[in-house]
């Protein structure tokens, strides 16, 4: 992705550049900050270990290798080991800012299959320039790797540590440790995370609602087994028979004619690169389909079968639907894009290492059958993994607690549908949408891929490390600031402003576009630019 930090990409390249925050100046550290900060290496805390406790000066914030860490303050980086019982290890790594903490304990999550503290290290970052005590976890699986989850074949323990109870003791332990430094207790929490880390800020809510007070995520992955089946789904389909893989051209093609179909519809503006609404809108590529000869500029029988497959997402044998397909406008070759999930990691599908959980290291997808296959793995691993499917959000609304759920409506890896789904699924259970939106909402974010990225606006997260623009602590511009003002203030986020910066060009705006929580959505006023967000207002559809 142009211009996006990922994930998966801060992983594999472990470099990222971070904003320059003109406020933050470099400040000389208390004479005693070394020795307080040396001092938490002997902290006694019941099966924990501190591995390290080391003062990091303050310097300029210029592209960083991961594992040195940029210091707009100084600060006192502690790692952390709890190893609760066999099999168990758990890391958790905390930045403590030596000047001017506000009181906050800010937790940050993962992505993939963790192993690493990095993927945490954006939201750290901002949670650092915020003056917060910031803190991630490994999610206790090293030594797999975000991408790669092969470590954890025959680790039980390891899988439950990840399904659920990482997040948990990452901040309970890291509130030990600022309560420890500081002396005092935090008077306020707030979590962030996207995609993996979406899904254990969803597990927190439901499941430990005491810890924090206001909880930000993005992509959940909400239904474990199933997100993973959906991706071995769509690689089946690719590659099972040979003529089938989509190359770059014939996703291009796709994009171009989902778009215009959408269109079409009324479900997208003229010039937009991207779809407005693309869960109303029906789009079958049959339409591409060859009458002639084989060209870029047409599909063949089997790529057509190959979209068709995307955008249905599983189906059982009567072709009943089994969980949610990708939406039309999705059809990326970028990274995450339709073309990540058709090719190989470790010649495996990707993510496909939960499948060797149980079936064994030598699993070969080639055989796996949806139909008889996902009972066992539910069976085997749906109550380790799926927790963030079950619960209620009633314990934590009732004692206040905020929730903000955000989702690409281009997302490749985790569909859309699902944050959809779930929102309906809540309002249900609580009655109706108005009681729901006291203390959750969702905004559904068009054009935009997993996480960041894509061809519509992107920046409006600071915690992704894509500043929305100056001031970033602007709760009308920035989701982090939105939930903390409605935490704090009870201020509900109306709306808020997502930016699309020019790639070639930094600082300069393509243009903004406002995100409205679900399920309203942003509707052309019919006159100004569509680049402006004047242009627009949030309503809810008619037909809803």
């Amino acid at each position: 992705m142009k211009g996006t930090p990922c994930i998966a990409v801060l992983a594999a390249t472990a470099l990222w550049t971070v904003p320059n925050v003109a406020h933050a100046q470099a400040r000389k550290p208390a004479p005693d900050a070394a020795a307080r900060c040396a001092a938490l290496a002997g902290l006694n805390l019941r099966d924990t270990t501190i591995a390290s406790a080391v003062l990091v000066p303050a310097k300029p914030a210029e592209a960083t290798i991961a594992g040195d860490v940029p210091g707009y303050r100084s600060f006192c980086r502690v790692v952390a080991r709890v190893r609760s019982e066999p099999g168990s290890d758990i890391g958790v790594e905390l930045w403590l800012p030596v000047q001017g903490w506000t009181g906050v304990f800010h937790g940050n999550g993962s992505g993939g299959f963790a192993g690493t503290f990095a993927l945490g290290y954006s939201g750290m970052v901002e949670g650092l320039r915020r003056g917060f005590a910031t803190a991630t976890t490994d999610a206790g699986t090293a030594p797999a790797t975000p991408l790669e989850g092969d470590a954890l074949i025959g680790q039980p323990r390891k899988w439950r540590d990840w399904g659920r109870l990482s997040t948990h003791v990452m901040t309970t332990t890291g509130k030990a440790i600022t309560r420890a430094f500081y002396g005092q207790d935090p008077r306020r929490s707030y979590y962030t995370g996207c995609s993996t880390g979406g899904q254990m800020g969803l597990i927190e809510a439901f499941h430990y609602p005491e810890d924090y007070d206001g909880i930000l995520v993005g992509a959940p992955v909400m239904n474990r087994t199933w997100g993973h089946a959906a991706v071995l789904w769509n690689y089946a389909a690719a590659n099972r028979a040979p003529g089938r893989l989509l190359s770059e051209a014939k996703l291009k093609l796709l994009n171009n004619a989902a778009i215009a179909t959408c269109w079409r519809q009324g479900h997208a503006l003229a010039g937009d690169r991207f779809i407005s609404d693309p869960m109303r809108c029906t789009f079958d590529p049959q339409v591409l389909q060859c009458t002639g000869a084989v060209s870029d500029s047409c599909l063949t029988p089997g790529e057509v079968a190959t979209a068709r497959a995307f955008y249905s997402g599983p189906t059982d044998r009567d072709g009943k639907p089994s969980y949610h397909g990708w939406l039309p406008g999705s059809e990326m070759p970028d990274t995450f894009g339709w073309s990540f999930l058709q090719k190989p990691i470790a010649d495996q599908p990707p993510f496909g290492a939960l499948f060797k959980w149980v079936f064994g290291p030598n699993w070969d997808w080639k055989g796996f059958d949806f139909d008889r296959d996902m009972p066992l793995v539910d069976a085997r691993l749906g109550a380790i993994v799926n927790d963030a499917t079950r619960g209620s959000l009633a314990p934590f609304a009732a004692r206040g607690g905020k929730l903000i759920v955000f989702h690409g409506l281009a997302d490749t890896l985790v569909p859309p549908g699902q944050s959809v789904a779930f929102f309906d699924r809540k309002a249900a259970q609580m009655g109706d949408a108005s009681k729901l939106s006291d203390s959750a909402r969702l905004f559904l974010a068009p054009g935009m891929m997993h996480c960041g990225g894509g061809t519509g606006p992107d920046a409006f997260n600071t915690t992704l490390g894509i500043p929305p623009r100056p001031p970033s602590d602007d709760a009308r511009h920035d989701l982090f600031s939105a939930l903390i003002a409605w935490a704090d203030k009870g201020e509900a986020p109306d709306r808020v402003v997502a930016t699309k910066f020019d790639t070639e060009e930094p600082g300069r705006i393509d243009m903004q576009r406002p995100l409205c929580p679900y399920p309203q959505r942003a509707v052309y006023r019919g006159i100004g630019s569509t680049a402006a967000v004047s242009s627009f207002r949030c309503e809810t559809p008619s037909d809803r």
